[in-house]
C-alpha cells in the first residue's frame, strides 16, 4: 500500500489509452488477480509513525498459512539485536529468535491471517507502467476504498503478468500506518525447515524480546 512515484499516464476503465514509446494499449483487467501462494524474498517495511525501515528476507505460505522474517543486518548498531520471526497462524503461535544466541520467545498469535493477495471486494484504482523504457514493469493498484469511505485503510500494487506484489499501505488505525515494499522474489519455498523453529524453542520465554539495548 503506499506511494510510487508514477512513470505513466493513468488508464481508465474498460477504455484503451494509446503512450508513446510504450508497449500497445491494452484493456484494463478490472478483476483481482489471484497472487502466488508460496514464494520468498526480501521485504522493506517503513513505519510511518517513527519512520524507520526494517529489511529483512522472507518466506511466505499461504497454503499452510505460516511466514518466516529474517530481519536483515545493516551496519553496525552497538547493542541492537536481530531476530528471526516464524508465525504459525494455523497452531496460534509466533517465535521470536535471538539471530546470535538463538534465545528464543514462543507467544500467542492473536493477529488473524492476512494473506498477501488482492480481496475479490477490493476496489481498482489505477494501472500503470513502473520505470522506463526498455525496463517497464505494469502494475495494478487496489485498496478497499468504498463509497461511503473517504479514506482506504489498505492499497495494494501488484504486477499484471504474474500478480506479484509491489507494494502495500495499511493503516490498522490512527497511529500506524505502514508501507512494505517487496523485490527479489522468487516462487516456492527453497527449504520447508525454515518455518520450523530450533531447538532452543524448547525451553522458550513467553515474553517478547526487544531490539535495543
Amino acid at each position: 500500500m503506499s506511494s510510487f512515484v508514477m512513470f505513466s499516464l493513468a488508464y481508465c476503465v474498460s477504455t484503451m489509452v494509446i503512450q508513446p514509446g510504450r508497449p500497445s494499449p491494452v484493456l484494463v483487467q478490472t478483476q483481482p488477480c489471484p497472487a502466488p501462494l508460496q514464494w520468498e524474498g526480501r521485504t522493506v517495511e517503513y513505519d510511518h509513525s517513527t519512520g524507520r525501515n526494517s529489511r529483512a528476507a522472507v518466506s511466505y505460505d499461504a497454503q499452510n498459512k505460516r511466514i518466516r522474517v529474517l530481519e536483515e543486518k545493516r551496519g553496525h548498531v552497538p547493542c541492537k539485536k536481530y531476530f528471526e520471526y516464524i508465525y504459525l497462524f494455523n497452531s496460534g503461535v509466533l517465535f521470536q529468535i535471538e539471530q546470535v544466541t538463538k534465545k528464543c520467545a514462543k507467544l500467542n498469535l492473536t493477529d488473524v491471517w492476512d494473506p498477501y493477495d488482492i480481496p475479490l471486494n477490493s476496489t481498482f484504482e489505477d494501472q500503470y507502467f513502473i520505470g522506463g523504457p526498455g525496463d517497464m514493469i505494469e502494475v495494478q493498484e487496489w485498496s478497499d476504498r468504498k463509497p461511503a469511505r473517504k479514506n482506504e485503510n489498505w492499497v495494494g500494487v501488484y504486477t499484471l503478468k504474474d500478480c506479484y506484489p509491489v507494494q502495500e499501505t495499511y493503516t490498522k488505525n490512527s497511529s500506524v500506518t505502514t508501507s512494505t515494499r517487496f523485490f527479489d522474489l522468487e516462487l516456492g519455498i527453497g527449504d520447508p525447515g525454515v518455518f520450523n523453529p530450533p531447538s532452543t524453542c524448547l525451553s522458550a520465554t513467553p515474553e517478547l524480546m526487544f531490539s535495543e539495548c
